[in-house]
């Protein structure tokens, strides 16, 4: 596997990406949006649910984390799991490696300990926001020289 172009994104990544322009999160968010990026109807609720948290409310309010959700959330391709994965430690994780599977994705892009430990699994890479952006753009996995 040489490219990068089905992408699953953990729900901190894409959190972090959209309250914190310019951070790693971001930058890896917007590099992951130049291919497809995939999601499940869980994923989906998830990121909604956590942007509503009153705690970013200190950094961006309430109706544009609901607006900056909603429009991440158009840039996804769903993914409909099929058989349950139960592999992580941490069980709410699985849905990770779900959607990755299922959507035939070549990355998982997470800062969770717990799922990069699994990399690669099933021949899909769990890399972090930062090991994302050492790669040569777009879509290669092989590190920039």
């Amino acid at each position: 596997m040489s490219q990068i172009s089905r992408v699953v994104l953990d729900t901190n990544v894409v959190v972090s990406g959209i309250l914190f322009p310019g951070s790693v999160p971001e930058q890896a968010l917007l590099k992951a949006q130049t291919g497809i990026v995939l999601a499940t109807d869980i994923m989906r609720s998830e990121v909604i649910e956590v942007l509503a948290r009153s705690k970013f409310e200190r950094y961006v309010s309430r109706e544009i984390r609901r607006g900056l959700g909603a429009q991440f959330l158009l840039t996804t391709t769903e993914v409909f799991v099929h058989t349950p994965i139960r592999v992580c430690r941490d069980r709410r994780d699985d849905k990770f490696l779900e959607a990755a599977v299922h959507g035939r994705a070549d990355a998982i892009i997470t800062g969770d300990l717990d799922l990069l430990a699994l990399d690669p699994f099933d021949c899909i890479r769990i890399l972090t926001p930062a090991a994302i952006l050492d790669l040569q753009a777009p879509g290669s996995l092989t590190p920039e020289t």
